[in-house]
């Protein structure tokens, strides 16, 4: 980080801030910090007329809860550390919004664009391959998922290969999640991630006292955002925060450069836009106002960094306008950054928290992998007769007539994608409201990242102590 600090180390001295108020005992703390197995992978695969070896990881930070569970990214800047820090990242995550998974991650040392879809198939069966062999990956030992540069494609050659390896497996199709619907998936889980950055968003905003602080009023319904990355975390941020929240998009940065627009961007025409001219510069009512960085600076009420990490640094940080930094994005901001930002007020919702949508909806995508139905199937119709019939029941005691649309509303069962969202508002809503619960009972923290890092050190604490590992 910085070149002074790695990736890995800023997440355990994180760690140790928050331990500090806790009791936990220290030897605790040390298990709690380190990765338990981490998986160096060097395999060949034919490119062309030649052969290139690749380089990958997987780390599965905790067992304290099985299986683990993390996405795998492909990019030229996966290193050891990187995945280390990330799988750490998730086992802190899934604590804290109480999803029942240790913390893990992988990596594959690739730039995707730089390979044709049946070599990127090759990479990802061959690597998922070396996977099964060291036993790294299990619907009750492991259970990958997309990150930065793979998704649902990539997902489903990853199941394809499970089950030619484990055939008749019966809860196979719960070995990785992000699965195309088609292929056993789960509505909802593409934006899962966005989705639950705007809830968190809007449960941090609901709070007029909180707010007051930082000269904002109650709730987000007409606050300023700007988005960096309008990749799938910052392009459904972005959308639901416009559509359903009401929110005015002023900025948008990618990386061919950031738009600046005082009335408000359109982001839907905006995206349809970038994918007619290959380029959001240029979009009509915005003027270009600088590299993929210049966004950043901008002044508004939230700031989403949801590109890469390292992007709030010890360079500009002193230039950060926002009042509220929502860490879509895994580590978009340094260590050293992180002081001068809170130093300057912002409120800072940290990585492990706002983008903890993606593994909370993975995690409803497991549940349904392993009881083999579709949420809503067995009850919907049968919700749907009840109500009607507790409905026709109020009409005759009243008197009064209900019409079929208002029934029709009333009475139907929720879909998988309205049960799934459901699901994740209450995850996103009740995690915030423990961190917030964590400020009360601690005068002296001063920034939700130490809050939030105290609420998953107890939990995880409690695992160890409950599997009697520490008395």
């Amino acid at each position: 980080m910085s070149g002074q600090i790695s990736f890995f180390k800023s997440v355990e001295n994180y760690v140790d801030k928050a331990a500090a108020f806790t009791d936990i005992p220290r030897g605790l703390v040390e298990q709690i910090k380190a990765c338990n197995l981490v998986l160096q992978i060097r395999f060949p695969v034919r490119i062309g007329n030649d052969y290139q070896v690749i380089e990958a990881y997987r780390v599965q930070h905790s067992h304290h809860r099985l299986p683990t569970k993390g996405g795998i990214r492909y990019a030229e800047s996966v290193d050891q550390d990187e995945v280390m820090a990330l799988a750490a990242l998730m086992t802190y995550k899934c604590a804290l919004v109480d999803v029942p998974f240790g913390g893990a991650k992988g990596g594959i040392k690739i730039n995707p664009g730089n390979y044709t879809v049946e070599q990127l198939q090759n990479i990802t069966r061959r690597y998922t391959t070396e996977l099964i062999k060291k036993n790294f990956i299990g619907p009750g030992i492991d259970v990958p998922a997309p990150d930065y540069g793979t998704g649902p494609r990539e997902m489903a050659w990853i199941l394809d290969t499970y089950q030619a390896f484990r055939h008749g497996e019966i809860d196979s199709i719960g070995c990785v999640t992000g699965k195309p619907v088609t292929q056993n998936g789960i509505r909802g889980r593409a934006e899962a991630t966005g989705r639950g950055v705007f809830y968190g968003l809007r449960e941090c905003m609901s709070y007029a006292d909180d707010m007051a602080k930082i000269g904002l009023s109650k709730g987000i319904a007409g606050k300023t955002m700007v988005v960096q990355g309008l990749g799938n975390v910052g392009s459904n941020t972005a959308l639901i925060s416009q559509q359903e929240g009401d929110v005015k998009i002023i900025g948008i940065a990618e990386r061919e450069g950031s738009i600046f627009s005082a009335n408000g961007i359109d982001v839907e025409k905006l995206m349809a836009f970038r994918k007619e001219t290959g380029s959001i510069i240029g979009f009509p009512g915005t003027e270009h106002i600088g590299g993929p960085s210049a966004a950043l600076e901008l002044e508004c009420d939230i700031l989403v960094p949801a590109a890469l990490e390292n992007q709030i640094t010890l360079e500009n940080a002193d230039r950060i306008k926002a009042k509220i930094i929502a860490e879509a994005a895994n580590g978009p901001i340094t260590a050293d950054a992180d002081p001068i930002l809170q130093k300057k007020g912002i409120v800072i919702l940290p990585d492990f928290y706002i983008n903890a949508g993606g593994v909370t909806v993975s995690y409803f995508e497991w549940l349904k992998n392993l009881s083999h139905h579709r949420f809503g199937r067995l009850e919907n119709r049968f919700q749907h007769e009840a109500f009607h019939g507790i409905l026709t029941k109020v009409e005759e005691m009243t008197g009064k007539t209900i019409s079929d649309r208002e029934k029709d509303f009333l009475t139907r069962g929720g879909t998988e994608v309205e049960l799934v969202n459901s699901g994740l508002q209450d995850t996103m809503v009740v995690a915030y409201q423990q961190i917030r619960e964590t400020f009360k009972q601690h005068p002296d923290i001063r920034d939700v990242r130490t809050a939030a890092f105290v609420c998953s050190l107890k939990k995880i604490a409690s695992d160890y102590v409950s599997m009697g590992i520490f008395p």
